[in-house]
């Protein structure tokens, strides 16, 4: 907690001064134009890898970037989805699965969740990633191929929200599918229909 204190202080004295008048702008504004939303993992952080100013992005964090079908018990993920198309208007959202990533990870090697129900409970939101995974080639990487397939399964799940639903049939609305490599700072880019990858930047 130390350590997060004396970041804060640092903050204060030598960087928000320099962008005061950034902040001012802010406080009366809030028109990010991408939804961005990760896995949970310390090691993803949206605005890093983007590069992103404060007010740019507007970001949900959940454990394997898992985006809920859309029900109508409403929850806060449900929430945020809408607010962030119906009432910020953002143009772009953006799924962003990563290398190494612990849910993923847990699926591919069958781990005996029993003493997590929570995460056992939350990671049923990736059963079809984990279906369309059995069928993948023999000596590819299955936490690999989870990651990918699973973030097609989320950009999917995502479109069941009637908020994303109006926004794409208005053609207000881009979906993205990213995948970032944290060991090399890589971000590939998935064709959400072919499973394809390209290079986001060189």
């Amino acid at each position: 907690m130390q350590d997060l204190a004396e970041g804060v202080a640092h903050f204060q004295r030598g960087v928000f001064p320099a962008q005061a008048a950034h902040f001012q702008r802010l406080a009366t504004t809030h028109r990010p134009s991408t939804l961005f939303i990760s896995c949970s993992d310390a090691r993803v952080i949206p605005e890093l890898i983007t590069q992103s100013e404060p007010g740019e992005l507007f970001v949900i964090r959940t454990a394997g970037n898992l985006v809920p079908a859309y029900t109508p018990n409403a929850d806060g993920i449900a929430a945020s989805i809408e607010y962030a198309v119906a009432v910020l208007g953002v143009s772009d959202i953006v799924v962003c699965g990563h290398s190494a990533c612990g849910a993923m990870t847990a699926l591919a090697d069958d781990h005996d969740l029993a003493a997590l129900p929570a995460v056992a409970h939350w990671l049923r939101h990736a059963e079809a990633s984990r279906v369309r995974t059995a069928c993948a080639e023999p000596g590819e990487d299955k936490v690999s191929v989870l990651v990918r397939n699973n973030v097609i399964a989320q950009l999917a799940n995502l479109a069941t929200h009637p908020s994303v639903v109006r926004a794409l049939a208005a053609k207000t609305l881009t979906l993205h599918g990213w995948v970032y490599d944290i060991p090399t700072g890589a971000v590939d880019q998935l064709d959400p229909v072919t499973g394809c990858s390209a290079a986001l930047a060189a």
